[in-house]
């Protein structure tokens, strides 16, 4: 009962494995030829059904160490604020999905020395698990260590947990948002040390502009009684060739109350290549 230019169309995009093409088709069949629209439907809920049911089986049969994707990234950068400079950055970001559990890690290190003398040193590391309720609400926990001297820490601990909620969650566009409360340890440049309660609040926001093009925006804040935090990080990726993309970022970070002599905002703009994995 499908027309055979459909069903070509429609076996090419299941081939393909994109499930935005297998809709792209189910449309156009459904409105070119709604007598064999139904059944063209049936077709790509079957393949979405077995596709599910044999993604979860590998799942199930998986190893915590298995099913990690992410990305590496090298590249330089310029900053603004506390050291005008340009430098050397690297960042490790990976995230495994799994059927109840996602785990989220990201390591960066920023480094710049200029006449023997280090102009700029910015480390951070952080995990955070999610339970998953269902396809959009969660709760997270969250671990982060940074140290900046130049921001006016030398170490910094922060530790988080709250409910996590998907607002937006398609093939193109996605918004995740968290918030909840926070313990916060501080070791500043000038010896004080401050332990604070906060709050936490993040967002994730990813939009595929194009098929290689995609813009993200990353933000949190931590607010509490003594030095606050606010960070953004703005991105734009280009795929080049295979698993390797061109990036564009901008991170700004800003400190309420850090130690005297020190700015309360930082920025950096960075020209990256990219490794996806």
């Amino acid at each position: 009962m499908i027309p055979e230019s459909i069903r070509a169309m429609l076996d090419a995009a299941l081939e393909s494995g994109n499930d935005g093409d297998v809709s792209t088709i189910v449309r156009y069949a459904r409105s070119a030829d709604p007598l064999s629209g139904d059944a063209v439907l049936a077709i790509a809920e079957k393949w979405r059904a077995d596709r599910a049911a044999a993604r979860e089986q590998v799942i199930r049969q998986a190893s915590f160490l298995n099913l990690w994707k992410g990305r590496a990234e090298v590249g330089g950068f310029v900053t603004t604020g506390n050291s005008d400079t340009a430098g050397g950055s690297a960042v490790l970001a990976a995230e495994r999905e799994g059927l109840q559990w996602r785990h989220k890690f990201r390591a960066q290190a920023d480094y710049q020395e200029s006449l023997n003398v280090t102009t700029r040193e910015h480390y951070l590391i952080s995990y955070e698990p999610n339970y998953k309720f269902d396809d959009r609400a969660y709760v997270y926990g969250a671990v982060q260590y940074e140290s900046d001297r130049f921001l006016g820490y030398n170490d910094r601990l922060s530790i988080s947990s709250g409910a996590g909620y998907s607002l937006v969650k398609g093939p193109r566009t996605q918004l995740d948002l968290e918030l909840g409360p926070a313990y916060r340890h501080t070791a500043f440049t000038d010896d004080t040390i401050q332990s604070s309660i906060a709050g936490r609040g993040s967002l994730d926001f990813r939009w595929q502009i194009l098929g290689g093009l995609t813009l993200r925006e990353q933000a949190s804040a931590y607010v509490q009684r003594f030095n606050s935090t606010v960070s953004s990080m703005t991105a734009i990726n280009a795929k080049l060739l295979g698993p390797l993309s061109a990036q564009l970022s901008y991170n700004v970070q800003y400190e309420s109350m850090p130690p005297v002599g020190r700015e309360t905002t930082d920025t950096i703009s960075r020209a990256s290549l990219v490794y996806s994995f």
